[in-house]
């Protein structure tokens, strides 16, 4: 008999993976969202929503990152916790050199340091995005949600966390794993009024 605590769910980093929000999950903080792992350590999971824009805009908030913002330049809710913190998640360039203000998550995507210089950081980066907030689990908590059915874990894709059009990207990630998942792309907002 395998011990829950050691199967490969539970011991598996999710920095670097989709977690995409199924249709039975029932917190409103994340209705279709897709959130990508940033951090995975002893006292948690920490990840931030991908598909939820807001109408803010970079450049009142953190305007001396604004230039590096991708489109569209807006704020992101990263999700619930902590939302008045801001999380930079950038590209790096292919050739650009190792620096501390850059943390990999997924080969040439990493967590920003936004306390940094933006004109120091300029250099390294092809795009970037800014998050607010973020959504955060205790040892465990993520796991007991996948194994309730709350979350699929899907590879990510490198052009993910820059799509153009944010708000598709929960469809799309469920359409591109084909077969019977795919359908789930297809399901609506509201079962009832369908």
């Amino acid at each position: 008999m395998v011990s829950r605590e050691t199967t490969p769910a539970r011991t598996k980093s999710f920095v670097g993976s989709l977690l995409v929000a199924t249709p039975t999950l029932q917190d409103p903080n994340f209705d279709r969202t897709v959130v990508i792992g940033v951090g995975h350590e002893s006292d948690g999971v920490l990840g931030v929503v991908l598909n939820r824009a807001t109408e803010r805009k970079v450049v009142h908030y953190l305007d001396q990152w604004a230039d590096l913002a991708g489109h569209p330049a807006v704020l992101f809710e990263g999700g619930p916790v902590q939302p008045d913190a801001a999380i930079g998640l950038g590209w790096r360039k292919a050739d650009a050199p190792f620096n501390d203000a850059f943390r990999p998550v997924l080969g040439r995507l990493g967590t920003l340091d936004l306390a940094r210089d933006p004109d120091e950081v300029a250099p390294l980066l092809e795009g970037m995005r800014v998050f607010t907030g973020y959504a955060g689990w205790a040892p465990g908590q993520l796991e007991d949600e996948i194994d309730a059915g709350a979350w699929m874990v899907f590879d990510a894709l490198p052009a993910d966390p820059f799509s153009a059009n944010p708000e598709e990207l929960w469809a799309m990630v469920w359409k591109r794993q084909g077969g019977m998942l795919s359908a789930v792309a297809q399901f609506p907002a509201d079962p009832v009024m369908n």
